[in-house]
């Protein structure tokens, strides 16, 4: 704000305070000013002329400043943003109120009374101290009413020539010159508190601006990772098939060594692509909570199991110390927090254990203890930060890519676990959930899709719908080799014409979820049902990660794939389906669960 606009706000703020705060010391002088006028009367201190002289005089004036004040505050802001001629109506009421009463008080008590006149000069002391907290605010104002309420009572003073009135006089300007000084005072500090309220005022709109660009570069970095995500996932996804189909063919060591070493790269890519879609699952909102009571340690048992043989490679012992505790979570979105968890501690250990045990509580504390590297104080906030990584500033992809912490921060705070961290660089860590207890009979853990032996055939007849071509060799030649009948296509206007000359019954469509031309997966499946008049299981592959698809596509109900998709994860889902297991006469018979445990 530049200092001109800030002197003009500080007016506005100065008239507005003064008028809102000025009727009551109007009222309560005049009041005051009645009584003293009709006890100086009944004394005979005072002319009854005088006397209505001077109260006629304070009640007009009184009263055409008390209207100034309330057409003010029924005036629009528009108008009160004008504050000029506010302020020279107000200070002139100020000077005329001061004079009045200044003058006032000495002329109506008779001459003859001169110890009663300086009585009167009670009433101006009494006035003059009220004024500093009713016009203060602005100096102005304050100095013209200071002006008329003292000048002629102090030259009176003085004029009297006698030692008891001048010594009153040196008082009496004494007075006036505290009470001016602090009238300056209290206007300076309410000029600094609005600058204040109007730098606070600037501060608050600066973060609100800040935060609104934040959001905006927020959500443009996701569309663009969304964007990316997808062309990226779509040959990647195309290689994992290719790959998956060349397992069924005959080949040397060496080039199967190779077909290894080329699977690996495209599970590293996988991980990552996974890891981005989590946290996209996360903050686009669309992960569901199915809280149960369940006993945690199958969990924790089934976690220790699944890295047993990670651990023992670097001669680190893991283990899950046995447990007959009930909790309440959902036991999925746990085993996922649980996952990530021992995983980083099998990473980041290179001697010694990694335990993962339940210590009872008013919840239930499960906890996993490392002897490994530790986490220095300055970096475990940041832990959780995505792709932070500790020690690894080469990015070595074989020590993850840093995403497993910020999806267990997101998934804790999403089951409202509280999440504890304690670590002792170079000693251990150890990361504590703490979990509601169960109650009741334990319900067991979903279990995971389960892939089928690498030589089991299966049979039937799918069609796939993807408008990448590769895609679609590569998914014909995969479901071929699993001893399946496929039927390719690029779009649902495509579709129909390679099935009119087909006579059986699908029992599966695979779609992308996002074709050419607009067209949505589901509702190409739709289409395609009503063509067979039959409800004909569906499956959704796609490679979007933008909270709003996602959230469309887990709305649809249909089985829901994330590019690239492990040939195994694959493989089970299409046998699951196309056998019947999740045919129904709705689309929404086979919904799938977010964030499955790797």
């Amino acid at each position: 704000m530049n200092t001109q606009h800030a002197q003009e706000q500080l007016r506005i703020e100065q008239i507005r305070s003064v008028f809102r705060t000025g009727a009551p010391g109007v009222l309560t002088t005049l009041i005051s000013v009645f009584v003293l006028t009709l006890g100086l009367v009944r004394i005979d201190a005072a002319t009854g002329p005088r006397a209505l002289i001077f109260l006629t005089v304070m009640f007009v004036q009184s009263t055409s400043r008390l209207l100034l004040y309330r057409i003010y505050l029924r005036a629009t802001p528009e108008r009160q943003r004008d504050w000029r001629p506010w302020a020279r109506w107000f200070t002139f009421g100020c000077f005329v109120g001061g004079t009045t009463i200044g003058s006032g008080a000495i002329w109506m008590v008779a001459a003859q009374h001169s110890e009663l006149q300086l009585i009167a000069l009670l009433l101006i002391f009494a006035v003059t101290g009220g004024a500093v907290s009713a016009f203060s605010q602005y100096l102005p104002a304050f100095m013209m009413f200071f002006i008329g309420v003292g000048t002629l009572p102090g030259i009176w003073l003085f004029a009297q020539a006698d030692g008891l009135h001048i010594t009153i006089g040196f008082i009496f300007v004494l007075w006036f010159l505290a009470v001016s000084e602090q009238a300056r005072r209290n206007s300076n500090q309410f000029a600094e508190s609005i600058r204040l309220r109007q730098e606070n005022v600037e501060l608050v709109a600066d973060l609100r601006r800040e935060k609104t660009f934040a959001e905006e570069a927020n959500v443009a970095k996701s569309r663009f990772l969304a964007s990316a995500s997808h062309d990226l996932r779509q040959p990647v996804h195309a290689l994992s098939v290719f790959v998956g189909a060349l397992r069924s063919h005959q080949m040397d060591a060496q080039a199967r060594g190779l077909l290894d070493h080329i699977e690996g790269s495209v599970r590293a890519l996988s991980g990552l692509f996974g890891g981005l879609l989590d946290i996209s699952r996360l903050d686009a909102g669309v992960v569901e909570v199915h809280r149960t009571s369940f006993a945690i340690y199958p969990i924790i048992e089934r976690v220790c199991r699944d890295f047993e043989s990670q651990a023992r490679e670097k001669g680190v012992i893991l283990h899950g110390h046995p447990t007959q505790a009930l909790v309440n979570s959902d036991p999925m979105l746990c085993e996922r927090i649980l996952r990530n968890i021992v995983a980083n501690a099998v990473t980041y250990t290179d001697k010694g254990r990694v335990l993962v045990g339940c210590r009872r509580g008013a919840r239930l504390r499960l906890q996993v203890w490392d002897t490994g590297r530790g986490i220095a104080p300055s970096e475990q906030q940041l832990v959780f930060q995505e792709f932070y990584q500790i020690g690894n500033p080469e990015r070595d992809r074989t020590r993850g890519v840093g995403l497993g912490l910020a999806i267990v921060k997101r998934l804790t705070t999403l089951l409202d676990h509280p999440l504890g961290l304690l670590s002792w660089p170079g000693k251990g860590t150890c990361f504590t959930l703490e979990i509601p207890y169960g109650t009741g009979s334990a319900s067991a853990p979903d279990a995971k899709l389960t892939p089928l032996a690498a030589d089991s055939h299966g049979s039937g007849f799918i069609l796939v719908v993807d408008d990448e071509g590769a895609i679609q060799i590569a998914m014909r030649s995969l479901l071929e080799s699993w001893g399946y009948s496929v039927l390719t296509a690029g779009s649902y206007v495509e579709m129909l014409e390679r099935i009119a000359d087909r006579t059986e019954m699908p029992n599966l469509i695979i779609c992308d979820y996002r074709l050419r031309d607009n067209e949505i997966g589901s509702t190409v499946i739709e289409r395609l049902r009503e063509e067979y008049n039959e409800a004909i299981p569906g499956m959704l592959i796609t490679g979007d990660t933008a909270p709003d698809r996602i959230k469309e596509a887990q709305a649809s109900g249909y089985l829901l794939l994330h590019k690239p998709v492990s040939n195994a994860a694959l493989r089970a889902a299409i046998a699951r389906l196309a056998s019947g297991v999740a045919s129904a006469s709705s689309p929404r018979a086979a919904p799938t669960s977010m964030l499955q445990a790797e």
